[in-house]
């Protein structure tokens, strides 16, 4: 357990993380947009899903930060993949297949994150079927977006009171220096890749869960925030109970975004069953808090608790639920 002043400069540290300021800077182009998640296609989810027949369509999209492509485009290239394949998966889908826009200044200099690419499209076995090509550019981008389908969904808005949150983490793996990335699935065998994505499909389909979301940036500080104001509810994470490697540092943990990691939310009397189908897969899993009333983030340590995020003060993406605080 940390103690009170430990515990405090990891409150403080988690409050002006980059990745939890990065997760507010949505609230602009949702409002410039018009964006809600009340809408009939609700926006503020891992992905947009379109109802379609007897399911979902899901639809997802992400870009690359200027500075990670440019340091390391071959794990660029393969997180343009990988990241896609985890929106669509938290929300309890299937991926069917991506396109790619790539910008770099000649041939050469996009090659590096073209290879990173199609080697994620073999292990996860989703191939890429168009995309965009400039190699007239002054620096290289990345972006891809990924279609999915899903017949029961996993969503940021179904959290409630009397649940219990659940991290399930990858530990199997090691930091992809400089930045944030905990990587496990570059040299993980394919069939287990794919098979460990099956899990968040099987809790929606079998109706042991209606609430997710991927870990990503902002880590499980920063996802548990934007579950919590999606949801309308409160959140307080024990921070000792969060899955994490041996001899990582916590304040760094929480904020990291590991290949393959999801919150969700879990009834009482599923707690159990939903741990077991992680653990057999080898995946660590725990209960890391209990879903309540209110509106804010919070973490724990013993007896200490510290507000993160007070979300009838200050909104973070302004994506709700209808009828949230």
């Amino acid at each position: 357990m940390l103690s009170q002043s430990a515990f405090g400069v990891l409150a403080s540290t988690l409050r002006g993380s980059r990745g939890l300021a990065g997760k507010a800077e949505i609230v602009h182009a949702v409002t410039r947009l018009g964006l809600s998640a009340s809408s009939l296609i609700a926006v503020g989810d891992d992905c947009a899903a379109i109802p379609d027949g007897d399911g979902f369509l899901l639809f997802a999209m992400e870009g690359f930060i200027n500075a990670f492509v440019a340091q390391d485009p071959w794990f660029a290239g393969w997180c343009g993949i990988m990241v896609n394949v985890s929106d669509i998966v938290a929300m309890g889908g299937r991926p069917i297949a991506v396109v790619d826009a790539i910008w770099a200044k000649d041939a050469d200099s996009s090659s590096a994150i073209l290879d990173g690419l199609q080697a994620a499209s073999l292990q996860f076995g989703v191939p890429i079927v168009g995309g965009h090509t400039n190699l007239a550019s002054a620096h290289s981008q990345l972006a891809v977006a990924i279609l999915g389908r899903a017949k029961k969904l996993l969503t940021s808005f179904d959290a409630e009171p009397g649940d219990h949150l659940i991290a399930a983490i990858d530990l199997r793996g090691r930091y992809r220096d400089p930045f944030m990335n905990w990587e496990a699935a570059t040299d993980a065998p394919a069939d287990r890749l794919r098979a460990d994505h099956e899990i968040l499909a099987t809790l929606a389909e079998e109706g042991l869960s209606g609430a997710a979301k991927d870990i990503s940036q902002g880590g499980v500080v920063g996802t548990a925030g934007l579950f919590a104001e999606c949801s309308g509810v409160s959140m307080c994470i024990d921070v000792a109970a969060v899955p994490r490697p041996e001899g990582v540092d916590l304040a760094r943990w929480l904020q990291t975004f590991p290949s393959f990691g999801y919150l969700v939310a879990i009834k009482p009397h599923n707690v159990a069953a939903v741990l077991k189908r992680f653990s057999d897969r080898n995946i660590a899993a725990a209960d890391i808090g209990l879903i309540s009333g209110g509106y804010k983030l919070s973490i724990r340590s013993g007896a200490h608790e510290e507000t993160i995020w007070n979300f009838a003060e200050k909104k973070l993406t302004s994506l709700a639920r209808a009828g949230a605080h």
